[in-house]
């Protein structure tokens, strides 16, 4: 599929964290091993939204309340994704090493990935490029339906 590609912001469509939304790390059109023949994409996404920020808030409060946000990485099958119009461009694959995501290591890549994420939604005006900038509020908001 060349619509998924890295940076597209997709919706989950079916598991555990289905209706939220994610951005895709890597995309492997074949499966690439024995478990996996079907194809399938590696996304990393927001399983609890931040929470509601108003203008009259301080800026103590409105970190307090971005800090509830809460990360998750996986492989999820192609077929199991709704591709939006929206692309980020932030730099997961640094933060995501496919080697990292077995066993207890899957913990500190979820931790770094947070950071990612609040450094992101805390800064969101300095994004030079519209169209980038419109796909990270896009993604940082909770879906409604």
């Amino acid at each position: 599929m060349a619509i998924i590609k890295s940076g597209k912001v997709v919706i989950i469509l079916a598991g555990r964290h289905a209706g939220k939304k994610a951005v895709v790390i890597k995309n492997m059109e074949d499966g690439n091993s024995d478990d996996k023949r079907f194809s399938h994409c590696l996304v990393a996404g927001i399983a609890r939204a931040p929470r509601k920020v108003t203008r009259g808030m301080s800026k103590k409060k409105v970190e307090k309340r971005s800090r509830t946000m809460k990360p998750f990485v996986k492989y999820v099958n192609v077929r199991h994704v709704f591709p939006t119009r929206y692309q980020v461009d932030m730099d997961l694959k640094k933060a995501v090493d496919e080697a990292d995501l077995v066993g207890d290591k899957k913990v500190e890549v979820k931790k770094n990935l947070k950071k990612i994420f609040e450094d992101r939604y805390l800064n969101q005006k300095q994004i030079t490029s519209e169209k980038k900038a419109a796909g990270s509020s896009y993604f940082f908001q909770k879906l409604r339906f």
